[in-house]
């Protein structure tokens, strides 16, 4: 647990001192929902209540995503993580530290990002505003350990950009956003029950219908946490020391 807050506190303390990075993680999202706000203002605004309430379950997840693979793939090229393994710090608590950490900067994203597409840009969403901003943070956690994972197999931050299109393409195209996931071909549908931002789409589409979503909506955030315990075992296996 120890090592797990120290490696939390010391990124926090690198983002403090990273204001771009800051700007991607709070500022890209909101700019992002008001773009598509202004698209469909004039013309279908109903568009834009259909499909902001996904999108801030699908931006969150591709922003963290970038900002951790190369993050940790930084850390490992300059040399410290193979430092941090001759102290306590496991490799458990490592991935754990990074998590918690960036599970408090997606707190703060999805609080900034959910009430600007409210009380700004003017989504209606039919469901608790509460739940969400729970979609949204788990959608950001489990984007923070996908990039984990994905840093494990790239040696230089280019290719930790790379691996964006094969971990999050695939996912977009099949999570319900561009099709309900009910109309696929059935080997596409058997697909997207396997990935993870399908069940944060299907929840995010509950909440923009129906009012009575708690029940939807808490068994989908569960599979996601699923796939987050999954994504960190996955991330902490394939950590290496260094890049060669």
């Amino acid at each position: 647990m120890t090592g797990t807050l120290v490696t939390a506190r010391r990124v926090l303390a690198q983002l403090r001192h990273d204001p771009r990075t800051i700007a991607l993680i709070l500022v890209v999202p909101c700019v992002l929902m008001g773009l598509l706000a202004w698209m469909y203002h004039d013309h279908q605004p109903q568009v834009f209540d259909r499909i902001g309430p996904a999108l801030l379950g699908l931006f969150p997840l591709v922003v963290m995503f970038i900002v951790t693979s190369v993050s940790t793939l930084r850390e490992r090229r300059s040399g410290t993580l193979e430092r941090l393994w001759t102290t306590p710090v496991t490799k458990g608590a490592f991935v754990a530290g990074y998590a918690l950490a960036f599970g408090l900067m997606s707190v703060i994203q999805a609080v900034i990002a959910v009430g600007f597409s409210i009380w700004v840009c003017g989504l209606d969403l039919q469901g608790p505003v509460w739940q969400l901003i729970v979609v949204a943070v788990l959608a950001a956690v489990l984007g923070t350990c996908m990039g984990l994972l994905a840093s494990g197999f790239a040696r230089t931050e280019f290719q930790a950009v790379q691996f964006m299109p094969a971990f999050i393409l695939p996912q977009f195209l099949l999570c319900g956003l561009l099709m309900p996931r009910d109309q696929l071909p059935e080997v596409l549908r058997w697909l997207s029950d396997v990935l993870p931002l399908s069940y944060a789409v299907d929840a995010t589409k509950t909440l923009a219908t129906s009012s009575d979503s708690g029940a939807d909506v808490a068994r989908d955030c569960a599979v996601l946490v699923g796939f987050i315990a999954l994504a960190v075992v996955a991330g902490t296996a394939t950590l290496r020391r260094r890049t060669p």
